[in-house]
């Protein structure tokens, strides 16, 4: 699952946390339902050096407005879960800023990945936002998709593919299952 990427590729992943019918939040945004209390036999482990490694190779965060709003609320009982790595939130309204390395942009997505996002960074990790997340796939910016799916039916929620409305061709990379029954399905988006 957690590997890190050669020197001079630049790759955009979106990753999305997701319940078996396809679900990353319920109606209410609540997202408890994330911990997990599976056991898997056969699963891997993943250590803390392993998850250490993995979020030393992102340098730069995406993530939608909602996904902001949460993490703020999240960050005055957890800290501040993105560290000191970048984070660009997308956005067209005005949001509070609190002290993280966060900057806000509402423009062209295709300028924000030619001209601010690949000149700068090598691994950008989408990490939130259906809306972003159907954006980067319909306008073929994305190279990557990694879902977790956790062992669990909501029946109802926020849908992550909701309406793409185009066909799109992917290639297996990996398949991983954890100790903890979430399994990762890593895709390639072919372009």
């Amino acid at each position: 699952m957690l590997t890190t990427m050669g020197k001079d590729a630049f790759k955009l992943t979106i990753h999305m946390v997701s319940s078996l019918d396809g679900f990353i939040a319920k109606k209410d945004n609540s997202i408890s339902w994330f911990e997990t209390v599976d056991n898997y036999e056969k699963g891997v482990t993943l250590t803390e050096q392993d998850t250490a490694a993995f979020l030393k190779s992102i340098d730069c965060y995406l993530i939608g407005s909602q996904t902001y709003e949460h993490a703020l609320k999240l960050s005055k009982s957890y800290g501040w879960v993105y560290g000191d790595v970048p984070v660009i939130v997308l956005t067209h309204r005005d949001l509070p800023v609190d002290g993280h390395n966060v900057e806000f942009y509402s423009g062209d997505l295709h300028e924000l990945v030619s001209e601010r996002l690949k000149p700068n960074y090598q691994h950008v990790w989408m990490a939130g936002g259906a809306v972003l997340a159907k954006d980067l796939i319909r306008l073929r910016l994305a190279d990557e998709i990694r879902v977790s799916i956790i062992p669990i039916i909501l029946g109802e929620g926020k849908l992550f593919f909701d309406q793409i409305q185009q066909e799109q061709m992917l290639h297996v990379k990996n398949v991983t299952a954890y100790k903890n029954g979430i399994v990762e399905l890593h895709y390639e988006i072919r372009k």
